[in-house]
């Protein structure tokens, strides 16, 4: 980090300074007026919700559908930094990600997000990366919470959140740092994209096999595994049919350190020490921008009401049922533009494909299988990432730690 120790030395020695986020930047908001979300077609793309929380740097080529009903909407740019903001969970409000590569014109921002954008003055003299990876630094997350409201749906308080200061070094300071994460981050990006491969080929055998038009095929890969079966073996039922009940959670207790689990849209959102459910249960993110997520709870556990519990009958493979529903993208199904929602009854109409038990079974284990597989090739990847991760996380906490410069 000498390089970095001695431009400070040079170009600031007594010290940054900091300004508001609202003295250097525009704040913009997502799209109005949405309709029809992740279709195949509509009267424009986006960048959706799960682009810039799960990346630090937007993915440009990664567009989503969706249609609005006014075209003059804000419309997004190379060097735009894009935020989260609200979810089930205070920490992961205002996450950052950075629109670093040309995007093509007229792509818009994800309803559940906003944005802001240097102002003229800036352009020159802040580099947009730099700002990203200060607003994932400890210490920025820090001030990042005086900013979150709500109780159990947590949301930024984008006022507040604007009043929040940044360092601002040198540009020749703010480049170096950025160049000495960017190489940080290179490795994990391609470990990262090994894992991203071995899923692939999970997903590719997945979808040989679940969709109902394959299984009246009879896929190549099941007839080769275990033999043919017959259209007639195949019955269709609405999800209502094979399930005693679908209904949402209830959770009322929160506690630190509990001793179980509370699921919500996210997965495990917190804790209790009342388990409500002892038993395996498909649950489904019933509202936000993961409306539609399919996983599984098993053991002692609460679910929040923003998770619709499916109560499957005993005759059915749960497993089974729970890849169709994950295969099926049932986001599409969410309603309401502001806050997307999934409903109980919704789900009861949803149709399923259910062959005999014993081809249930059959299906499950070579998913399982493949879905093992890429766990078991990538058992080190995980570790790796993990490792590198951390520090990374070390270096750019102490990189982007800067003495503020005192203006009398």
């Amino acid at each position: 980090m000498g390089k970095i120790d001695e431009l400070i030395e040079k170009m600031c020695p007594n010290g940054v300074e900091y300004k508001k986020i609202d003295d250097v930047f525009y704040k913009f908001n997502g799209m109005t007026g949405v309709s029809n979300k992740w279709k195949k077609t509509g009267n424009c793309q986006f960048i959706d919700y799960m682009n810039a929380y799960k990346n630090l740097k937007i993915d440009v080529k990664r567009l989503e559908n969706a249609t609005i009903k006014k075209m003059e909407q804000s419309k997004l740019k190379k060097g735009d930094i894009l935020l989260t903001s609200a979810s089930e969970t205070p920490d992961e409000c205002a996450i950052s990600s950075v629109i670093e590569d040309e995007i093509v014109d007229n792509i818009f921002l994800d309803d559940h997000l906003f944005g802001i954008r240097l102002k003229d003055e800036y352009i020159n003299n802040i580099n947009t990366t730099f700002v990203n990876y200060y607003m994932h630094t400890k210490e920025f997350r820090k001030n990042v919470f005086k900013a979150v409201r709500g109780v159990t749906r947590f949301y930024i308080s984008v006022d507040t959140f604007m009043n929040t200061e940044i360092p601002v070094p040198p540009l020749e300071v703010q480049c170096e740092i950025v160049r000495v994460l960017d190489d940080f981050t290179l490795l994990s990006a391609e470990l990262s994209a090994e894992l991203k491969a071995r899923q692939k080929q999970y997903e590719y055998y997945r979808d040989k096999l679940l969709p109902f038009d394959k299984m009246l095929e009879s896929t190549d890969t099941l007839a080769h595994t275990h033999g043919y079966f017959n259209r007639q073996e195949i019955k269709c039922y609405k999800l209502g049919e094979i399930a005693k009940n679908v209904f949402s959670g209830k959770n009322k207790e929160r506690v630190n350190n509990g001793e179980y689990p509370v699921y919500g849209s996210t997965g495990i959102i917190s804790s209790t020490n009342n388990a409500v459910y002892n038993k395996t249960q498909i649950l489904i993110a019933r509202v936000g921008a993961n409306a539609g997520y399919v996983y599984i709870a098993t053991d002692k556990y609460d679910v929040s009401d923003n998770a619709l519990i499916v109560d499957l009958d005993d005759n059915v493979n749960i497993k089974y049922i729970y890849y169709q529903l994950a295969n099926m993208n049932l986001n599409q199904f969410a309603k309401g533009g502001g806050q997307p929602l999934i409903t109980a009854g919704q789900m009861k109409e949803i149709i399923i494909p259910v062959p005999p038990v014993s081809i249930q079974e059959r299906i499950v284990n070579i998913l399982d299988r493949f879905e093992k597989l890429c766990n078991d090739i990538s058992e080190g990847l995980p570790a790796e990432i993990e490792a590198r991760q951390k520090q990374y996380e070390y270096y750019r906490d102490k990189l982007l730690t800067f003495k503020e410069l005192k203006i009398n």
